[in-house]
């Protein structure tokens, strides 16, 4: 995944992520479990949605035109830019690279988090869209 020009993750076709350098960063389970490096959990990756680390609600979600949303706690729906190309097989490949940004964000800005561990109020945030690529390699 690109980033303003910048590689910040490479994914392969198993879910394994890679950072910048290379190194192992992330592995997306069968069982949709997002576990970082020495077992951290960096939460739940769906097909159309994902829930931060240690919950169970849903944070983040990917809209069938390819707009994500984002769920803050008080539950209004804050949208956070739109995707294009992401369905069939790059879907999930897609809400993946969604959590995996927003997770890395958000330890970057803790005061963006509405879920407890990473800080108070509702920042700006992450924002998706043109200049974001997915590229899945074989």
């Amino acid at each position: 995944m690109l980033e303003g020009g910048t590689l910040r993750f490479v994914i392969d076709r198993v879910g394994r992520v890679t950072d910048e350098d290379y190194d192992a960063y992330a592995v997306l389970q069968p069982d949709g479990q997002l576990v970082g490096a020495d077992d951290r959990a960096l939460g739940y990756v769906g097909l159309n949605n994902t829930t931060p680390p240690g919950h169970k609600q849903a944070w983040l979600s990917l809209q069938p035109d390819g707009s994500v949303t984002f769920y803050q706690q008080s539950g209004e729906r804050v949208p956070l830019g739109k995707w294009n190309g992401c369905n069939g097989q790059l879907r999930r490949t897609c809400t993946l690279v969604t959590q995996l940004f927003t997770e890395q964000n958000l330890r970057v800005e803790p005061n963006y988090s509405p879920y407890g561990p990473y800080g108070g109020p509702y920042g700006p945030g992450p924002r998706f869209g043109v200049g974001v690529g997915v590229g899945v390699g074989y």
